[in-house]
């Protein structure tokens, strides 16, 4: 099975909580790692859905307009994508037609959209005024016509395009708006994404909940002979009946070798481990979660030194986690503990990244990293060794930076 893509419209994918034998810590449970920090371990799900109100976006904007301020920006432009999603609960999806917002460093913000697309974009939208443009219009005027408004009497400006945004758009927008210089809006959208409030926790709580059970219940379902594709349809399925949508990666043997899969799909057989690596979407949020268990029969020493090794790294990164660590240090712990168990030349990847309405996002838990962690930050912790055309083995699970430590979102898995 192929890797997903996470960055995709599509739902992301997360796995389950049981590896080989594993147990579970009891919901809410604290633990308290080597070394005194604290780590929290397993919270019970909220009750109730964390809807995303109209509140929750304006919100949103105004902050987008404080960081417009904080950095002599004058106007963000943002297509669809998920970054348009982000401020205003929609995502429209991109075409040859021009849809956009445009929000000024203070005011109310646009949406230009093509005629017949107004009503369907006004109705999923928490920005009220959306401005249509006829199939003969060029509607880069009428983006330029708003942003002259929305501009300083007589001045020029600084526009701040999203960065996903795509060249052709880029050069036609710098054409019709020549008074504004064009600028990458990348620093402030992940300023503002970068911290999940409480509604977002609340909704990549639930997503871990739905992978956790997802996952348990495809690894129940594993018989011999089955194909690698056959149990990912499964694990999409269960995350499906649970309220969610999703899927993933699942590796068998050989395949788990790389870390993000093989084009050829592999049949199950006895005596080899099954890693699965996915994620479930509630409500535009997602989760990552990574499991890996040996299938048919007791798994041989080597394999529990490296499962054990890598429980023991996330452990160390875990412990260390908490306000103004670098992200660097997060990978340096647990790549150490890996290191130092003779297995480091196998750990091929960075530690984490973050996650939320992506699947991989800022901050990113690897070397050459100073970004520090803050409280609302929320990272997978995958440390992983594959060794080549054997087999694979990797284990993550999702936190969130907290005031004080961190949170472990999702049930880690005991050692064996």
């Amino acid at each position: 099975m192929e890797r997903r893509d996470f960055v995709a419209a599509s739902a992301a994918a997360a796995l389950s909580p049981g590896l080989l034998r594993a147990s579970a810590a009891p919901g809410g449970a604290a633990r308290r790692a080597s070394g005194g920090t604290r780590f929290e371990t397993g919270g019970a799900e909220r009750q109730g859905p964390a809807s995303l109100t109209p509140a929750v976006f304006a919100e949103r904007r105004a902050r987008a307009q404080d960081e417009l301020g904080r950095r002599g920006l004058d106007l963000l432009v943002a297509t669809p994508g998920t970054n348009f999603q982000y401020l205003v609960g929609t995502n429209p999806g991109r075409s040859e037609r021009l849809i956009a917002l445009l929000l000024p460093r203070t005011g109310d913000g646009v949406i230009v959209a093509p005629g017949f697309e107004v009503e369907r974009v006004r109705r999923g939208s928490t920005v009220p005024d959306v401005q249509g443009w006829e199939e003969q219009d060029d509607p880069f005027a009428l983006a330029a016509r708003i942003a002259a408004r929305m501009r300083a009497p007589g001045g020029g400006g600084r526009l701040a395009l999203e960065p996903t945004t795509d060249y052709a758009t880029y050069l036609r927008l710098a054409e019709a708006a020549p008074r504004y210089r064009v600028v990458t809006a990348a620093p402030v959208f992940e300023r503002l994404r970068i911290i999940k409030q409480p509604a977002e926790l609340d909704l990549i709580r639930r997503a871990v909940r739905i992978t956790e059970g997802a996952i348990a219940a495809t690894f129940r379902q594993l018989r011999e002979g089955m194909a690698e594709r056959e149990v990912a349809q499964i694990l999409s399925g269960e995350m499906t009946q649970r309220g969610g949508s999703g899927g993933g990666l699942v590796q068998f043997g050989p395949n788990s070798s790389l870390p993000h899969g093989s084009p050829q799909t592999r049949r199950l057989e006895a005596g080899q481990p099954v890693l699965m690596d996915c994620g479930t979407r509630v409500e535009g949020y997602t989760s990552d979660i990574t499991r890996t268990q040996w299938f048919g029969g007791e798994p041989p020493e080597r394999f529990r030194l490296v499962y054990n090794t890598l429980h023991a790294a996330q452990t160390a990164a875990l412990s260390l986690g908490r306000p103004g660590v670098q992200c660097q240090e997060m990978d340096r712990a647990g790549r150490r503990v890996i290191r130092d168990a003779g297995f480091g030349e196998y750990f091929t990847h960075r530690l984490g990244h973050g996650m939320g309405m992506e699947g991989h996002e800022a901050p990113y838990l690897v070397e050459g990293n100073t970004v520090t962690l803050e409280p609302g930050m929320v990272t997978t912790i995958e440390p992983g060794v594959y060794f080549p055309n054997e087999w694979g083995c990797r284990t993550e699970d999702d936190i969130a930076v907290t005031a004080s430590g961190v949170e472990v979102l999702s049930q880690r898995a005991t050692t064996i």
